[in-house]
């Protein structure tokens, strides 16, 4: 027993080594850099002297730097929610769909997704601009030009369409999981379609709605190349700050703590789904009870 169980461990150690060492010197090895350089000051154009200081930390709550920060919990919360509102529907109709149509949706939602997103961007400023396929449109009805191109709207447009799988799939691989008999018991017992919908289905696919609404946000805050393109000055958010302390202004340190900044978002972000989910995980054990 103990030679099986030591040649199992030995197994699992030697299929582990190669990812561990992977993740250690390319991920947790450079993050620590950065995490370090946050506590440092820039002493000439390549040197971070690490002080310990937290000088950069206390910079971050500058005004200026919250409203960005603030701006782009606001962008990524209304990309998520519009997210929602569209991709519900769609994974939904993906869950009911026959085989093919499964398919096709999936097609649909997919090939986009293949495409770079570097082409995926030009291809939404060309149909954005005032020059472009929709102001065209609008024209031929005696319209516009509209000014869709580097505005708040155009960001916004722009990360739904580059966000809108992240919600889409999860969201599909919960529905598709569900007892559809209680949807049939529903419907038998005389409610419509809507009332099952937000009294049955969406009860029941929580959890997997929550995780898609995270997986849609996280991303969608730290965006950079949407914004960035689409966006104009007043649509700026903090990965475009972020990058222009570490390319442009050359500071390091302060580009290490807004990146930090935002990782710590993330994780109290994910710490407050774990407690929800643990919450629940509770309720329903004394439901059971």
């Amino acid at each position: 027993m103990n030679s099986a169980s030591n040649s199992s461990k030995g197994a699992f150690l030697a299929v582990l080594s190669a990812p561990a060492a992977w993740i250690t010197l390319f991920f947790v090895v450079p993050l620590s850099v950065i995490w370090a350089y946050s506590f440092g000051r820039t002493l000439g154009l390549t040197e971070v002297a690490v002080t310990g200081t937290l000088d950069n930390y206390v910079r971050v709550f500058d005004p200026v730097y919250l409203m960005i920060f603030a701006k782009s919990l606001v962008f990524a919360g209304v990309t998520t929610a519009v997210c929602l509102v569209i991709g519900f529907p769609y994974a939904l109709a993906m869950t009911f769909a026959t085989d093919r149509g499964k398919i096709l949706l999936l097609l649909g939602i997919m090939l986009p997704f293949w495409t770079n997103l570097l082409v995926r961007t030009y291809a939404l400023m060309a149909v954005m601009r005032t020059e472009g396929y929709i102001n065209d449109a609008f024209g031929f009805i005696g319209l516009g030009p509209f000014e869709m191109l580097h505005t708040n709207f155009a960001v916004i447009v722009g990360l739904v369409y580059v966000h809108l799988p992240f919600i889409i799939l999860p969201l599909y691989s919960t529905l598709d999981r569900m007892d559809r008999s209680l949807i049939e018991a529903s419907l038998d017992l005389g409610a419509g379609h809507i009332a099952t919908i937000f009294k049955v289905i969406v009860p029941i696919a929580k959890p997997g709605i929550l995780s898609a609404i995270m997986l849609t946000f996280i991303p969608a805050l730290g965006s950079y190349l949407t914004p960035d393109l689409l966006g104009g000055p007043d649509s700026q958010m903090i990965a475009s700050v972020i990058e222009r302390q570490f390319k442009r202004a050359n500071d390091w340190p302060f580009g290490a703590a807004l990146s930090f900044m935002l990782m710590y978002l993330t994780l109290l972000a994910m710490a407050v789904r774990a407690i929800q989910d643990r919450r629940a995980t509770r309720a329903q054990r004394h439901g059971d009870a």
